[in-house]
């Protein structure tokens, strides 16, 4: 290697200059020398961190955590989720606090026939679903209901809620104090394909619904097993079986009964007698909510005089199977003294009250005799239903309770709770999807077999509307007909002047043969 300490002055010549003169090679001794020097600290300090062996690089120092800046960002994560969840609770208060609070209601409730503490379960489970709705039940006295009803809601001061005759309605919504049912509720279709037909006929005015019937109940034929059976005779179908039944079990000394074939013919002691006789009119077509005149069969206005002349035969000498000097009807049949009898299904209460240890059964109506099949037939209906008032400042609320009474499942509940206090049997479903539960029960079998042809009229009887009442009115014409007849009065005239009096009461009532 050239020393670069001399002078180049082979390859520079004298246009050169003296590039490379003294001071400049002075100073570039100095110059290396400070570089070595530098390059000789460097070389140390490579050599303290150097591996000994193999000329390889040490490790670097080990990494120090900070556990500081952990915190930090932990503490601040935190804070950061607080406030988020502050903000959102804060909205949900703000929210809250901004709607409206849900107002408080109190549905007063009279009941006619069920205790408190039979139906205080349901009013339990309906309030735990609505926290904000109270129902206070009120069991009203049977005597003067309809009176007082009336009273109460025409002054704006009665129940929400209330029970009433499914006969009743021509009485209250002339005044308007019945509320109309909304579709909300039940539309038409709905209400139509859950309740029996009687039903859809009886609560339905000018479009509307007015009430929810609960139960359903009639006529039905209560025979004594043992005086059957000892005179080998089976519960009649129809009219023409009752007249051959009866003459083998009718029992008479010296022309006095001594035990009756059949409570029929009379009107002052037979329990529902109204009823009876209404249901022979029917079956026979008569179309009395126009006239006792009028028929089905346009070629004839006899059906109405038919029926009650085959009504009073049972009762007329010297054949008569029935007669006013026996006991009530219900009473004898208790005490075995008629073989047979009708009234409403709630009656076998009163019978095994009576005589627990009576053997009887009830059976399907009678019907009118015909030769072709299936025969048409024609049942009685008598049934209380729920209803709202048009004056409650909550018939919202009304309808909605009355629309979980009527639910299948609150129905068998209410069954049950009904059935752990009488024993035998409860209220009678009023929805015809409940129909086939009730069908081993051998006392409602029947009932349940009747109810899709039940029909109805005002003459129902035990409603309770007081003597002025729309039923009660009718009533006493039908009766004063019945014991016409015994005083030789002509069927045609006794069912006449029946006919004036019933027109009058349609025209107080406002009843015309749409209804």
């Amino acid at each position: 290697m050239a020393d670069l300490s001399k002078p180049n002055t082979e390859n520079q010549g004298e246009s050169s200059g003296e590039i490379y003169n003294q001071n400049f090679i002075d100073s570039q001794q100095q110059m290396g020398q400070s570089d070595n020097q530098e390059y000789s600290e460097n070389q140390q300090y490579y050599d303290e961190t150097s591996f000994s062996s193999e000329g390889m690089s040490s490790p670097p120092p080990p990494f120090v955590e900070d556990k500081r800046k952990k915190y930090l960002i932990f503490a601040i994560i935190v804070v950061v989720l607080l406030l988020i969840v502050g903000l959102v609770v804060g909205f949900f208060i703000i929210n809250r606090n901004n709607q409206p609070e849900e107002k408080k209601v109190t549905l007063t409730y009279w009941g006619l026939w069920e205790d408190k503490n039979i139906i205080q379960p349901i009013l339990d489970d309906y309030q735990r679903i609505n926290p904000n709705v109270t129902i206070n039940y009120l069991m009203q006295n049977k005597i003067q209901y309809r009176e007082r009803l009336q009273a109460q809601l025409s002054k704006g001061e009665g129940p929400d809620v209330f029970r009433f005759h499914n006969t009743w309605l021509p009485m209250f919504i002339k005044d308007g104090l019945f509320s109309p049912m909304p579709k909300t509720v039940y539309s038409d279709s709905d209400f139509e394909n859950t309740f029996y037909r009687v039903a859809v006929s009886d609560l339905k005015s000018q479009g509307n619904y007015y009430g929810v019937p609960l139960m359903i109940d009639g006529l039905l034929l209560y025979y004594n097993e043992d005086i059957l059976k000892s005179a080998n005779v089976s519960p009649p179908k129809t009219w023409i079986d009752m007249q051959d039944a009866v003459s083998k079990l009718t029992v008479k000394e010296k022309e006095k009964i001594v035990t009756a074939g059949v409570a029929m013919g009379t009107a002052e002691n037979i329990e529902h007698f109204s009823d009876i006789l209404s249901l022979m009119m029917l079956q026979n077509g008569t179309q009395m909510s126009k006239s006792l005149f009028a028929c089905n069969d346009k070629t004839t206005i006899n059906c109405g005089v038919e029926a009650l002349s085959f009504y009073r035969k049972f009762a007329e000498l010297p054949n008569n199977v029935w007669d006013d000097t026996l006991d009530n009807s219900v009473v004898a049949f208790a005490q075995g003294k008629v073989a047979m009898i009708f009234a409403p299904s709630w009656q076998v209460f009163t019978i095994k009250s009576l005589n627990p240890n009576l053997n009887f059964k009830t059976a399907e109506v009678p019907q009118l005799p015909c030769s072709k099949q299936p025969c048409p037939s024609v049942n009685w209906a008598t049934y209380w239903v729920e209803g709202v008032s048009a004056k409650s400042k909550y018939q919202k609320e009304a309808w909605d309770f009355l629309k979980y009474l009527s639910s299948a499942e609150t129905m068998k509940k209410l069954y049950s709770l009904q059935v752990q206090s009488r024993k035998l049997f409860g209220e009678p479903y009023s929805r015809m999807d409940l129909a086939k539960t009730l069908s081993d029960n051998e006392y409602l079998a029947p009932l349940i077999a009747e109810a899709p042809s039940m029909e109805s009229f005002y003459t129902a009887s035990r409603t309770f509307d007081g003597e002025t009442g729309l039923n009660s009115s009718l009533i006493s014409y039908l009766k004063d007909a019945v014991n016409s007849l015994a005083q030789n009065v002509s069927p045609e005239t006794a069912l006449k002047t029946a006919d004036n009096g019933f027109q009058q009461v349609f025209a107080r009532f406002s009843i015309t043969s749409a209804q």
